[in-house]
C-alpha cells in the first residue's frame, strides 16, 4: 500500500503523518509513507486545502487532520 501525505510541512501536515503511520501499524500493514510538498504536485491530485491523505493514488480526505480511528476507517480497518 502507498500512502502519501499531502502538504507544505505544517504542524498539522506532520501530524497527520504522524497519526497515518500509527494507524497503518496498528492494522499491521504493509505500506510506504511519503510526503508531498510541491504545491504544483498537490493541484496535480485536485487538492486545494491541505493537508490531504492519499492512498494508492486516491484522495482518501483533504483539509482536515484525521484522528488515527479515522484513519483507520479508511484504510480498510
Amino acid at each position: 500500500m502507498k500512502i502519501e501525505i499531502l502538504g507544505t510541512g505544517c504542524p498539522k501536515c506532520k501530524r497527520l503523518a504522524e497519526n497515518t503511520q500509527a494507524a497503518a501499524d496498528e492494522l499491521g500493514l504493509t505500506y510506504e509513507i511519503g510526503k508531498v510538498t510541491d504545491i504544483a504536485e498537490i493541484i496535480k491530485y485536485g487538492v486545494m486545502s491541505t493537508p490531504a491523505l492519499v492512498v494508492d493514488g486516491q484522495v482518501k480526505s483533504a483539509g482536515k487532520l484525521l484522528s488515527p480511528g479515522e484513519i483507520k476507517k479508511l484504510l480498510g480497518g
